[in-house]
């Protein structure tokens, strides 16, 4: 008998038609949740819709228009009648461009662009959804990033957006309390499809995500790269009205390892347990 941790509960994913946003929704559904899904891609609503059902309820759209994020928390209220948990999760890269190697006629746009979406997408998801989510005495959750802790994880702009995220999670944590609760996820590497800004002609960039993945072993400390589903249930954690009675202001570091990487030329201390037991 499978155990439905979110039955009777509504979600909003935003970028929830693939890598881990398709695997978040894919996984509230199985955990009995309905979701209704923001996303720009239109086949990929489309394809979402076919392989869900009736769970589902997907609106083309951009994160980054505060009439789109309205639109779809009203659709999702209309047709589910109620919304527990909006998870903001759309976003982009920057394919770790530094400072030295953003063109100065480009900062600015760059910057906006990637800022609107990383940052903007999320606070006004959190505005449409404030209402119902006070109502239903619910939770906010925000992808988050071992680039919120860590340099490296991306360049200046997706680095300095994600620590932007960090403080939106703190702050709306603060205010909401006690009515909603607001946590985040920190992925680590995670073979996903995440573009490149437009402004930098990186849109149709694919990510490295199997070289990544070959490599694993030599980075991450538990030795591979998590798929998207694997990182899914830190989502049913935070939603689940059980678990999160305790969790505002959280941010679950889901990144496999990378805090305790120490300063060695190798990324864990325990490849030698075994022979040392």
């Amino acid at each position: 008998m499978s155990i439905t941790r979110l039955a009777g509960q509504v979600a909003i994913v935003t970028g929830g038609v693939s890598g881990l946003g398709r695997a978040i929704v894919e996984r509230f559904v199985r955990e009995g949740a309905r979701v209704a899904v923001l996303d720009r891609s239109e086949n990929g609503c489309a394809e979402l819709k076919a392989a869900l059902g009736d769970s589902v309820h997907c609106l083309t759209g951009d994160v980054r228009s505060t009439s789109d994020n309205h639109r779809i928390v009203s659709e999702c209220v209309e047709r589910f009648g109620r919304l527990d948990c909006a998870i903001g999760n759309a976003g982009i890269w920057d394919y770790n461009t530094t400072l030295a190697k953003l063109p100065v006629d480009k900062l600015a746009d760059v910057f906006h662009e990637l800022f609107d979406i990383n940052v903007l997408g999320y606070m006004a998801l959190a505005k449409a959804s404030l209402k119902p989510l006070v109502a239903s005495q619910g939770t906010m959750l925000f992808t988050v990033s071992n680039a919120g802790f860590l340099p490296s994880g991306g360049g200046m702009l997706y680095t300095a957006s994600k620590h932007a995220v960090v403080g939106m999670i703190r702050q709306l944590a603060w205010e909401l309390a006690p009515h909603v609760r607001v946590n985040g996820v920190a992925p680590g590497a995670i073979a996903s499809q995440l573009k490149g800004p437009e402004s930098l002609h990186m849109h149709n960039r694919k990510f490295p995500g199997e070289a990544m993945a070959a490599g694993a072993d030599t980075f991450i400390p538990i030795s591979r790269m998590p798929t998207p589903a694997e990182y899914a249930g830190a989502y049913v954690f935070f939603a689940c009205r059980e678990d999160n009675i305790p969790a505002t202001g959280t941010i679950l570091n889901h990144d496999g390892g990378f805090g305790i990487r120490g300063l060695g030329a190798i990324p864990r201390g325990g490849d030698a347990l075994l022979n040392d037991l």
